[in-house]
Order: C-alpha cells, then sequence, then structure tokens
C-alpha cells in the first residue's frame, strides 16, 4: 500500500523556509516571551490618548509595534504546527502564542473606546498633526462604527471572551487534521491507498467510476459517524458568531462579518440573487456532464471526473512552476522575476506528508516574504492550486512593499481577486495553445468546473450560510438533521433534477473548514466574478487596466475594498459584474459541441 510519506522523508527543497520567520525554535521563544512580558504590562498610554497629539500617537505606534511582533510569533508557531499537526511540541507553540495573542488583544482593548470617548474638534486638531495624519484612515474606521462599540471594561470583557470563540473552530481542526481516518481503498491499478484529505481530490477525478464511489463513500462514512459532534461544534461557532453580533449591536451576524470591511449586505444578497437567476445554466452542465459521462444517472462522485475520460494531464511540480511563469508575463517583468525568485528562496512548501493540515493557502508575517503552503499531487487541478496561491503571495508581496506595517494588510473581500485572477490568466494561456480537440474540450472542462466550483459552490456555501445563522437568531437548533436537511435541499437546487442527490452529500457541510470563518465563502465567489472582468482587460493589453491593477495589489487596506476595486474598472456594487461571469459560463457550455 502506497503510503503517506512522514515530513522527514520529504527533500528541503520542496518545504518552505521557515527559517526566514525565525532561524531557530530558541529565537521564536525569545519574542514569545517578549510579548508575554508586554501583555503583562499596562500600556502607559491607556487613559491618556486625549491627553495631547504626541501621546495619542506614540499609543497607536505602540499598538502596532506590538502586533507586529506577536503577528510573527503567531505565524511561526502555527506554520510549524499545520506542517505536522500530530506534532506536539508545535501542538504547544500555537496553543502559547494563540493565549499571547489573545492577552495582548486585552491589553489594547482601551483603544477604541478611547477614540469614540474623544471630543470630535480634539480628535480632528490630533489629526493635523504630521504624525497621528498617518492614522487617518484608519480613525476614520473606528470612527464609523461607534454605534457598534462598548466602553472600555465592556471591550476588554469580549476581548478576553476571544479565547473561548475559538474552541469550535479548535474542535473542528483537531477532528479534521489528526483524529479522522478514512482507511485504504483501490486505486485504479487495484493497490491500496490510504485516502486523505489530499488525496481524495485525485480519487474523485479518476475515469474509475467504482474507484470514485469507493474513495467518495469511504470519506463520508466517517463524518456520518461523528455527524452530531460535528453538528454541535458548528452550532457552537454560529453561537459565539451570534454573541458578538448582539455585544456590538448588530442586526445580524452576516451585517456584523460583512462591515469589516465596509461591505453593504446588498453585495452578498446581488450574489445569491443573480447567481439563482442562472441556475437554469448550472442545470444545462449537468444535463452536458451527464451526456459526456455516458452514464443513466449522475452521481455526486462523477462531478470531478473529467468529461473527456482519454485525456489525463499529469504535471509534476517543476513544469507546473514552468506553466505558470509563462502564463504570468501579461502581468510584466517584474510580477514574473519576483515569483520566479520566491520558488527558488523557499516560498512553497510543496507536497503532503503525515499530519500535515489539509488544503492550500498562502500566509506569512510582515517583514518577511510571503508563503505557500500546498498538498501537491500532480493534477491540472494542483497547477491552478500553485497560480492561485501565488496570486495571494503576491499580492501580500506588493502590498509589503508599498504599504507600512498599519496599512499592509488587505481585507478578506479582495483577498481572492489576485489569486483566481491568476487562474483566469492561465486557462486562456492554456485553451490559446491547445491545438488538440480533445485536450481543448478537456480544458473547456476544467474551466467550467472553475464556475461550477467556485461560482456556484461557493455561493451554494454562502447561502447555506446566510440561512444557518438565520436559523439560530430565530432560535431554531441546528442539530445534524436540520443542517443535513437544510443542506440536501440546496444541493437539490443547486444542481437540478438530472443530479441524483446522494444520501453522503447531505453531510459535505461537515467537513467544510471555511465556514468556521462565518460568511467568508461569498468572497470566493465575488472575487471570481471581478478576476474573470480584471484578466479579460489585461489580457487585452490594456496598459490602463494593468497599472489600475498594480495599484489595487499596492493598495493594501488604505482604501476599502469596493474603493480598491475601482481603480480596476470593477464595481461590486452593482450586480452586473457577477452576471457578466456567468454569461462567460454560459457560453462555455454553449461552445462545447461548437469545438
Amino acid at each position: 500500500m502506497k503510503k503517506t510519506p512522514n515530513r522527514s522523508e520529504i527533500d528541503d527543497q520542496f518545504k518552505w523556509a521557515v527559517n526566514d520567520l525565525y532561524k531557530t525554535d530558541e529565537a521564536w521563544e525569545a519574542d514569545y516571551q517578549k510579548a508575554v512580558k508586554l501583555a503583562e504590562e499596562v500600556c502607559p498610554y491607556e487613559g491618556k490618548m486625549s491627553e495631547s497629539a504626541e501621546a495619542f500617537y506614540k499609543a497607536l505606534k505602540d499598538s502596532d509595534e506590538t502586533d507586529y511582533l506577536m503577528e510573527r510569533v503567531y505565524v511561526y508557531a502555527f506554520m510549524k504546527y499545520y506542517e505536522d499537526t500530530t506534532n506536539p511540541k508545535y501542538q504547544e507553540l500555537s496553543g502559547k502564542a494563540q493565549m499571547a495573542m489573545v492577552k495582548l488583544s486585552e491589553k489594547y482593548a482601551f483603544m477604541v473606546p478611547e477614540i469614540l470617548a474623544m471630543d470630535d474638534e480634539v480628535l480632528d486638531a490630533f489629526l493635523k498633526d504630521e504624525k497621528v495624519a498617518h492614522f487617518a484612515h484608519m480613525i476614520s474606521d473606528i470612527r464609523a462604527k461607534k454605534e457598534h462599540s462598548l466602553s472600555a471594561k465592556e471591550e476588554a470583557l469580549l476581548a478576553k471572551a476571544n479565547n473561548m470563540s475559538g474552541v469550535p473552530n479548535d474542535i473542528f481542526s483537531k477532528f479534521n487534521n489528526s483524529d479522522v481516518k478514512f482507511g485504504a481503498v483501490k486505486d485504479e491499478d487495484g493497490n491500496e491507498v490510504e485516502l486523505s484529505h489530499g488525496n481524495f481530490a485525485v480519487f474523485m477525478e479518476s475515469n474509475d467510476r467504482s474507484v470514485r464511489k469507493s474513495a467518495f463513500e469511504a470519506l463520508y462514512k466517517q463524518y456520518h459517524n461523528y455527524i452530531n459532534t460535528l453538528a454541535a461544534a458548528y452550532y457552537g461557532n454560529v453561537k459565539q458568531a451570534m454573541f458578538y453580533a448582539e455585544a456590538r449591536n448588530y442586526n445580524s451576524t452576516l451585517e456584523m462579518y460583512l462591515s469589516g470591511s465596509f461591505i453593504p449586505t446588498s453585495v452578498y444578497m446581488n450574489l445569491i440573487d443573480t447567481v439563482n437567476k442562472n441556475l437554469d445554466s448550472m442545470h444545462e452542465y449537468v444535463k452536458l456532464r451527464k451526456r459526456e459521462l455516458g452514464v443513466e444517472e449522475l452521481h455526486f462522485y462523477d462531478i470531478y471526473a473529467p468529461m473527456v475520460a482519454d485525456v489525463k494531464m499529469e504535471i509534476d511540480y517543476d513544469k507546473a512552476k514552468e506553466i505558470v511563469l509563462d502564463a504570468l508575463k501579461p502581468l510584466g517583468e517584474e510580477y514574473v522575476t519576483q515569483v520566479k525568485k520566491g520558488y527558488e528562496t523557499g516560498w512553497v512548501d510543496v507536497y503532503e506528508n503525515v499530519g500535515k493540515r489539509s488544503g492550500a493557502f498562502s500566509w506569512g508575517a510582515y517583514g518577511t516574504h510571503p508563503y505557500i503552503f500546498l498538498n501537491y499531487t500532480g493534477t491540472l487541478n494542483d497547477v491552478f492550486t500553485l497560480i492561485h496561491e501565488t496570486g495571494h503571495a503576491m499580492h501580500t508581496w506588493y502590498s509589503n512593499n508599498h504599504q507600512d506595517y498599519t496599512y499592509a494588510g488587505y481585507r478578506i473581500f479582495v483577498a481572492e481577486v489576485a489569486s483566481t485572477c491568476n487562474e483566469a490568466i492561465l486557462i486562456k494561456y492554456l485553451l490559446e495553445r491547445c491545438t488538440d480537440s480533445k485536450e481543448k474540450h478537456y480544458l473547456i472542462n476544467h474551466y467550467l468546473e472553475q464556475f461550477k466550483g467556485t461560482l456556484f459552490r461557493q455561493t451554494m456555501f454562502a447561502e447555506f450560510e446566510m440561512e444557518s445563522h438565520k436559523m439560530a437568531e430565530e432560535g431554531k437548533v441546528l442539530n445534524a438533521e436540520a443542517l443535513c436537511d437544510l443542506y440536501k435541499k440546496l444541493n437539490e437546487k443547486y444542481f437540478g433534477p438530472d443530479m441524483v442527490i446522494d444520501e453522503e452529500i447531505a453531510l459535505e457541510w461537515a467537513r467544510i473548514p471555511h465556514f468556521y470563518t462565518p460568511f467568508y465563502v461569498y468572497q470566493y465567489a465575488t472575487g471570481f466574478s471581478a478576476a474573470i472582468a480584471i484578466a479579460a482587460k489585461i489580457l487585452s493589453g490594456d496598459a490602463e487596466a494593468l497599472a489600475g491593477y498594480k495599484k489595487f495589489l499596492s493598495g493594501g487596506s488604505s482604501l476599502h475594498p469596493i474603493e480598491l476595486l475601482k481603480l480596476c474598472g470593477i464595481d461590486m456594487e452593482q450586480p452586473q459584474v457577477v452576471q457578466d461571469a456567468l454569461d462567460v459560463f454560459a457560453g462555455l457550455i454553449k461552445s462545447w459541441d461548437e469545438e
């Protein structure tokens, strides 16, 4: 049986250079102790921010410097933990870092209430000071949320509660990344292979239907076995969200989470409404898939299998890097040169190992280069994942190089734009260079999958979150039965009459990590829609659009997300951006029989 390797068995060239953050665990420990000491000390500017512009500035500067230190401590500990979640040493370090972060957030909990309590004329006078003026955008955002802020004592209490609010996510993470085991399944050659999060997608793309079915059933059997526990964890996370929304006087958890990026709830509703109005295209896609696979019944273990069965694109990691670097040339020499340098200097953690966190992401801490986390298995999808996470990393690189610490971190709403723009550029690159009809259909199939998985599926996830949170806010209990019933009905609506709604699919919500960051996933769909439009402009040779895009990448949080996207000529408050992307999807389905 082919087994997942241990971390020690993977060559160092395929591991990220965490030591660029801290050379050793001892160096990390020294900064951790600094953070702990800082957390124990009372901020000397507490209660004095309104005394002078100098005191006001020093308080803000002190908070920034402490956050910078804590971010590095936190990121290193969790990066080491994610390398192998079964390693007790880094379980401990990540736990220590999390507790230190909570304590430091308590220390500076006084700041927002003090700012909001200040006389407007005094604060306006302070903002005329050159040093204080640097924080003007941040101060403006704080003042805009005055009705949702509490007294210093109440803010300190909420900060203490943060430590408990993360427990549902911790429970899910420990279960999903460390405890759950799916056993072994047979691959296409009859070999027994240990089923994992990392290779589940590979099995789902197998041309052998029996392989897909056995992997599908094996995975969901385990979620079924623990579904009541997982429902309790999810409900606990919704409850903590409701607690904070009520404490901060928001009308709903949805409103609270979107307010962090100054996104109107209408953007969320526009997305769901526009997609729902275009579900006929999704149903047409299902019909097409059923026809091309030649099956009497289309099941959920059939929806990732290539519709062009006799084409299999296996791409090793070195080749994937070459493709990505060539595809990204329309973004300019600076962009491509930096990506190449990153690939060669420890930005990327490439392969799966025992205990490694599932999935892929980009992360890092200010003052050090960004990092990319993969579980690369050699599929075409993995190439898209590489270019996707590279987009995140380069967004971070541009922001960090053009903004200081205060404004370097960009909001979640725009986080998926750069990554998905890269994917849109890659698919165009591959399609333009493809001369074989079967391969071209294979690529169109992949593009359709991107729409299905990002625009339709993430919107369905968003609707699930919206409805489940609404149920809880109305006093309904989110037990396993209620959650599974809701999720099953959404699948029926989105996939339509030609899809068999397998019992297992009702359990899928229980394995989605992003649900523990409420109202995050919709941004994949909005970001995808925006990215389709931006990529089209850049690929058309629009120099102004490319210049605007570089400003967007460099903007960090110096402007609100809606305003940043306007630099690229994109207005997300209008449903037309989503509709235009859905029109591309409909056109791809129509083009299938024309190629």
